[in-house]
């Protein structure tokens, strides 16, 4: 069996890289004692572009930040004949927010994953949580060390109970060392040895346990507290050395410099092993009780110490029946009071010590390696039962809940942007939102009956009304204190103002708004001639498409939207004479909507002109949209520009997966290619995580949708556009949810 394990490995120094080291050894070792060969490599994770001197078993490194270091290393997982991969998680190592990164490598590995938790948290981020969420999809099972994380595995990121194993954090056999063979600090001599160890930081507590020694000291003079380990490479980035030298600060303040002594050190296991055995009481002093896993306290109880915690969750359960002592914390004056009890009583010390080293004689990282290996087996007869399944980082569609668009509706009508998912007033209102709020209302009547948007359609279409001039051309913009900041809006707003206007008198509710619509309708037609862009053409000729549709021998305005039609294939042949097959000289926003209007044009007209530059324009944009059967939308911090191509994956637009979606809908209403169904239910799930950052954009919490991709981050402000965008295309998206 041969297993590839990715995460942090020596010598970077971190707790994550000994336990990886450790767990490998154990494995190993496990596996010689059954008999069953296996061979491990190593993919170690590098940080802030460091590189380490790793042992040979480390066959390839991934830079946090670095995206395509990930797919080369999925590539060389799927290659290289690995029977599993063995995944440690913790938020910190990848790159991205939470360590998102790692996703891209995750779901396109081909075998089975193991993933071991070293943090699951109560109450995640947004990004914590949805990350969590997608590793645990990927994963074939999820070891967790602690048994209070299966609830919350099951309960807050919907993981299956079946799917989580619980193997405890190892120790070292102690049982194997030789203590006479101890090589101790000076300074323990005579002493009792208070002892805590691990990577510094101000999580650690450490202060507490100075406060705390006056008391002790008075009664037990003989008391030396020790502070063993290096401060944390990521606090020594930004802070350096703060943190210590306040500890020693505080030292000298309480006059405890005999009684307090500093190692700045990293020390081996071994040396570990015997301080351990050595000293008298441990410390876990440590101030967030959310720490599901602690390597030092297991490692403390392995070793026999009397350990005296805060109860962050793993030290509950781990000091539990009578193993250590528990105090709340920042208490310094309840831990001086149980040290002292300890030293006052040496038997119940004792028997402490006795109980902790017996409970980890059990958890030895034999054992541990052995329950893996255990684990590896029955994944890889599952995974050749089964056969592989490519796991989709897409949900099941989301049930429709218009919370978060009447949050930002108010009597005037859609606020444009917001603040997370709260309005963001100074933004006021747009056209162009208002339109497509009414186009997804206006859909949701028509085709549920357990909705009832009316009131939103008719503040909807009041607001087109309003900004509807007398001429029949519209404004856009209004200020939330109803101030007009234009005379005349732009071709968006125009075409999408039509484009609302066509789907509304299509589907009308009653005749009161249909006639509205009509009278709106009739103005707006008057003054297409003064459109002059793509997009208002494309828009316009979509609700001309629609207004035919409740009237097909209307052929007035059938002759009106191929007016427009052939405006978009004069910018198309005009391009193309640059052998651009496309209607301009770069693809920026809202691009699907030009060819999906000559798909409806085609419907409406059965030109087949239309048709054949519908296909080459949207042949043209899935060159550029589409990565490794995924969507990847033209990101608008760089535009896509001819014979310019650069790179433009960020910022990526919920409008422009909208668009795509209506893209398809169209192509195959005008078509029948079954194809066109595939491509629309991929760019949708564009929306729910089948994306390059692989997290949805939709927040099944606010039922709003968040405004887009950065490179490492989704922007969580959720406005009008997104919002609107997102339901517009799951609405469009239910046609054909159980046809792909």
């Amino acid at each position: 069996m041969k297993i590839i394990c990715l995460g942090n490995y020596p010598p970077r120094q971190c707790g994550i890289a000994t336990f990886t080291e450790n767990l490998v050894k154990s494995i190993r070792v496990a596996s010689e004692r059954t008999n069953k060969p296996i061979e491990i490599e190593i993919i170690a994770m590098n940080d802030n572009l460091t590189s380490y001197a790793y042992p040979n078993e480390v066959v390839m490194a991934i830079q946090d930040h670095n995206t395509e270091d990930y797919l080369r290393a999925a590539n060389y997982i799927n290659a290289c004949g690995a029977d599993l991969l063995l995944f440690q998680h913790e938020y910190g190592i990848y790159g991205g927010h939470s360590g998102l990164l790692v996703l891209n490598l995750l779901r396109r590995i081909q075998i089975p994953i193991i993933s071991t938790f070293h943090t699951v948290l109560e109450k995640p981020s947004f990004h914590q949580k949805e990350v969590l969420k997608r590793i645990a999809l990927c994963s074939h099972r999820i070891v967790i060390m602690n048994r209070l994380a299966i609830g919350f595995l099951n309960k807050i990121f919907d993981v299956p109970v079946e799917k989580i194993l619980h193997i405890e954090h190892g120790t070292p056999d102690f049982e194997q060392l030789l203590p006479d063979n101890a090589i101790l600090p000076l300074e323990w001599k005579n002493r009792l040895v208070m002892l805590t160890f691990g990577l510094l930081g101000r999580n650690k507590g450490i202060e507490t346990v100075i406060r705390a020694l006056p008391s002790i000291v008075a009664n037990h003079p003989e008391v030396l507290y020790t502070v063993l380990g290096k401060t944390h490479p990521h606090v020594v980035k930004h802070a350096g050395e703060e943190y210590r030298e306040s500890l020693k600060k505080l030292t000298r303040e309480l006059g405890l410099e005999k009684h307090v002594l500093f190692l700045d050190e990293y020390v081996t296991e071994n040396q570990l092993m015997q301080y351990l055995l050595a000293c008298d009481i441990y410390v876990t002093p440590y101030l967030n009780k959310t720490q599901i896993t602690s390597g030092t306290l297991c490692y403390a109880v392995g070793g026999g110490a009397a350990v005296i915690s805060t109860p962050y969750w793993h030290a509950e359960e781990l000091l539990d029946k009578g193993r250590g002592l528990l105090f709340d914390f920042k208490d310094h004056i309840k831990l001086a009071q149980l040290t002292n009890q300890l030293l006052d009583n040496p038997q119940e010390m004792k028997d402490i010590q006795d109980r902790a080293y017996n409970y980890g004689k059990a958890i030895a990282w034999p054992i541990i390696g052995a329950a893996y290996l255990s684990a590896f087996e029955k994944a890889v007869i599952e995974h050749h039962t089964i056969g592989h399944k490519r796991f989709s980082m897409a949900a099941s569609y989301p049930a429709i809940n218009l919370d978060h668009l009447k949050r930002l509706t108010d009597e005037t009508g859609i606020i444009q942007h917001a603040l997370g998912s709260i309005p963001d007033y100074r933004s006021g209102y747009c056209l162009d939102d208002v339109a497509r709020a009414l186009i997804v209302c206006i859909l949701l009547n028509e085709n549920s009956d357990r909705f009832n948007p009316g009131e939103l359609i008719t503040r909807y279409l009041a607001y087109l009304a309003y900004m509807q001039t007398p001429s029949g051309s519209f404004r856009n913009y209004l200020t939330y204190e109803r101030k007009i900041i234009e005379p005349v809006g732009s071709d968006d707003a125009y075409g999408r103002a039509l484009w609302a206007l066509g789907i509304t008198i299509r589907y009308a509710p009653n005749e009161s708004i249909l006639q509205l619509c009509l009278d709106l309708f009739y103005r707006v037609v008057g003054q297409l001639g003064k459109l002059t862009y793509a997009r208002g053409y494309a828009n316009g000729i979509l609700g001309l498409y629609h207004y035919i549709k409740r009237w097909p021998d209307q052929e007035k305005y059938i002759a009106i939207l191929a007016v427009l039609a052939d405006k978009l294939v004069a910018l198309f042949n005009s391009n193309m004479q640059q052998e651009l097959p496309w209607f301009e000289s770069s693809l920026t926003y809202d691009n699907g909507m030009m060819p999906a209007a000559l798909y409806a044009a085609y419907e409406a007209t059965e030109n087949q002109q239309y048709l054949e530059i519908a296909e080459k324009s949207r042949t043209f944009l899935e060159s550029k949209c589409f990565v490794n059967e995924q969507l990847t939308l033209i990101g608008n911090r760089n535009w896509w520009v001819a014979h310019h191509p650069a790179e433009s994956r960020y910022a990526q637009q919920p409008i422009d997966a909208m668009a795509m979606v209506v893209l398809y809908d169209h192509a195959f209403m005008a078509t029948r290619k079954e194809q066109h169904i595939k491509l629309l239910v991929r760019c949708f799930n564009w929306f729910l995580g089948e994306n390059d950052l692989n997290l949805p954009l939709y927040n099944d919490q606010t039922h709003g949708c968040n405004d887009g991709l950065e490179e490492f981050n989704l922007n969580q402000n959720q406005g009008a556009e997104s919002t609107i965008a997102f339901w517009l295309a799951r609405i469009i998206a239910d046609k054909y949810q159980y046809c792909e």
